[in-house]
């Protein structure tokens, strides 16, 4: 899952970043609302954290931007305020949730899993994936084939995650580079190549299949 941070506060928004990199996330960061906005606009987001008081734009008529061209993003707004007037205001622009500062870290981790399973398919009523003996659990960050738990890296997971919610479907290469890893990322594209390679030796060579010039897939059958 790849997230987008728009908040000027360059230390906390450094914090955020450090924080949710760790929890399995690629986090890009920027500090102003145009800048936001563009990257928003992008829509490779699987999320956006945004601070209302930006220079160049305000969060408000970044959301409401964002919403006005289409994008249906989950947007989790941040600001110093506090008020009834504040937070109707964030989410009649659209926002699909509010965060008063100062606020805790672990709070602001478990609003952005909700959204984000909120997204998900059917509605994110389950966060739990499974695809014949393979169960993935998207909330705990688990994987189980049949009754063994597998042990698997953040960023094998989260190659994994991009799969496993798209079963059956082909999953392009450069779709999981753009949700698995961040914007500065400029090594070598053939990096995902590895990580499926490491996928099947843990899973089993026949769960991920390689669509020749397309990405992968995996399979549903049992």
């Amino acid at each position: 899952m790849r997230l987008l941070i728009v908040e000027d506060e360059k230390r906390l928004a450094v914090s955020l970043a450090r924080g949710l990199t760790a929890e399995g996330y690629a986090v890009d960061v920027v500090h102003d609302g145009i800048e936001g906005l563009h990257r928003a606009s992008e829509g490779v987001y699987d999320l956006v954290i945004l601070d209302i008081m930006l220079p160049g734009m305000n969060g408000y008529r970044v959301c409401a931007a964002l919403r006005a061209a289409g994008h249906d993003v989950p947007i989790l707004m941040l600001t110093a305020k506090d008020g009834e007037y504040d937070e109707a205001e964030g989410l009649d622009t659209g926002a699909d949730d509010y965060l008063t500062k100062p606020f805790s870290y672990v709070v602001l981790v478990a609003r952005v899993k909700a959204l984000l399973r909120r997204r998900g398919p059917a509605g994110g009523a389950s966060p739990v994936h499974t695809v014949g003996d393979l169960k993935v659990d998207t909330a705990a960050r688990r994987v189980f084939l049949a009754k063994d738990e597998i042990t698997l890296t953040t960023k094998e997971f989260s190659v994994l995650e991009q799969l496993v919610m798209r079963a059956g479907e082909v999953v392009s290469k450069s779709d999981i580079l753009e949700h698995v890893w961040d914007f500065a990322y400029e090594g070598d594209p053939n990096i995902v190549e590895v990580y499926i390679s490491t996928l099947r030796r843990k899973l089993g060579s026949a769960l991920i299949k390689t669509v020749r010039g397309a990405g992968y897939r995996l399979e549903t059958r049992p």
